[in-house]
């Protein structure tokens, strides 16, 4: 088992049952001196996508999940990191039971553009199906994002 840190729609602890079925979740946490934020505007379907990059004056609530090999390789495809879109990175977790070493998907693009509504809906409620904090939530909700042109 190896432990990743999920901080977008893999928060949510009924979502990520169902992608790696044998990797339960194991603590919730903080990733401090990293911010959420979004790029790859013209990667992504429908606006740019989540992302994460180190901010000394930041932090990222984080779902932590023991994923065995073959859910971590289903995982890789599901993410696009097989294909380069996103790559892997170590990153340190502060958790309840004590800080933790875990890997986390950093986007390999430029920072930039706007999520879509849609993006930030499904962040938000997985925050909120992973017990984040009240605030943290609003504010995922209250960020900008892509006009849909309706």
């Amino acid at each position: 088992m190896t432990l990743y840190a999920a901080y977008g729609s893999n928060l949510d602890p009924g979502r990520m049952s169902e992608r790696c079925p044998h990797s339960p979740l194991r603590s919730t946490g903080w990733l401090t001196g990293w911010r959420l934020t979004f790029g790859g505007e013209e990667l992504g379907w429908d606006g740019a996508l989540p992302t994460l990059v180190q901010d000394p004056f930041d932090q990222v609530f984080v779902a932590v999940y023991d994923v065995n090999r073959a859910d971590e390789h289903h995982l890789d495809t599901f993410e696009q990191a097989d294909t380069g879109l996103y790559r892997k990175t170590k990153v340190r977790i502060n958790a309840l039971t004590g800080e933790l070493v875990a890997w986390t998907y950093v986007l390999d693009a430029y920072e930039g553009g706007l999520p879509s509504a849609v993006t930030l809906g499904v962040l938000a409620d997985a925050a909120e199906a992973a017990d984040a904090p009240a605030d943290y939530v609003a504010a995922l909700r209250r960020r900008p994002c892509r006009s849909t042109g309706l």
